[in-house]
């Protein structure tokens, strides 16, 4: 468990280990295979922690979505899955948001979507890192998933959460890249309109079976050129998304004071985005739920007032 220095929210490990051999991650050589945690165990912390003031839980493994616990002697219908897991956390206390990360698109079920739409506290937000939008290139990443595979993943969550925010990670230049696999990850960003992305250019890691099978051929200056395209779309589709809340009225944890004045407040909405507004003599503290009303934004901030 890792806790926020704020005092809201805490991360609670729920998976150890990785199963899946992309290419370029070094994850399963150094923690091993794919362990799910007890989840009593995991139950039990997340109530310890809201008994103690925390107001938000992120359940943390490389990849959540293959959560899969059977109690010892137990029968495979004892077993639960992590759609089970978000319910049993959801159903703590309605005061408790839970998040999770992170998603593997080829894990992601329609019970996990299903339980995330019936309960208000469990946050609209998935991380599903689509890495590269180019199928070529994502069956050298060993991502087992195509690009029309990922891409009706998103459809499905659109058509369920209509208001879920989708974030990503994406790498540029990864070995063999061609310019068209590079305007496929574009094209990808542009249909899935990410709110925000987590954007690298391809760098070998010793270990990975990428070091061991591929030559790192793409130039230096050709991976931060494309970096800098992916970014600056990034960058354009974030200020559309955040263009989109204003007017909009957003229910909202305090985290604490903003970072830009004690007078004002800094929050995250049900989509993971900050917003920040005016104290306003309320008599709020952090840790509470106040409904904001947007009235500006930036490419990454909301601005708002108390409603």
């Amino acid at each position: 468990m890792r806790l926020n220095s704020n005092g809201v929210g805490a991360f609670v490990s729920i998976v150890r280990g990785c199963n899946n051999m992309c290419s370029f991650c070094v994850v399963p050589f150094t923690r091993g295979r794919e362990r799910s945690r007890d989840a009593e165990s995991i139950l039990r912390e997340c109530r310890d922690l809201f008994e103690n003031g925390y107001r938000e839980v992120t359940l943390l493994g490389q990849n959540v979505d293959s959560y899969h616990y059977t109690p010892q002697n137990g029968k495979e219908t004892d077993t639960v899955s992590f759609a089970n897991l978000l319910e049993l956390v959801a159903q703590i206390s309605p005061d408790l948001r839970v998040r999770f990360s992170t998603s593997h698109p080829k894990d992601i079920t329609d019970d996990v979507l299903h339980t995330m739409a019936a309960y208000e506290n469990i946050c609209k937000c998935i991380h599903l890192p689509v890495q590269s939008g180019s199928t070529r290139i994502l069956q050298l990443m060993n991502r087992t998933y195509t690009r029309e595979w990922y891409l009706a993943k998103v459809d499905r969550i659109r058509e369920i959460m209509p208001d879920c925010s989708i974030t990503s990670d994406i790498i540029a230049g990864f070995c063999t890249e061609t310019e068209e696999d590079h305007l496929d990850t574009l094209s990808v960003m542009d249909y899935s309109r990410y709110d925000m992305s987590y954007m690298f250019f391809y760098s070998e890691r010793p270990g990975t079976l990428a070091q061991r099978r591929y030559e790192d051929d793409v130039p230096l200056d050709t991976k931060k050129r494309r970096l800098q395209e992916i970014i600056e779309k990034q960058n354009s589709l974030s200020l559309e998304s955040y263009k989109k809340d204003v007017g909009n009225t957003y229910k909202v944890l305090i985290d604490g004071d903003s970072k830009r004045s004690e007078n004002d407040w800094v929050g995250r909405n049900s989509q993971n985005k900050v917003v920040i507004f005016p104290k306003q003599n309320h008599a709020y503290e952090k840790g509470d739920y106040v409904n904001v009303k947007i009235n500006d934004c930036t490419q990454a901030t909301l601005f708002g007032e108390i409603v």
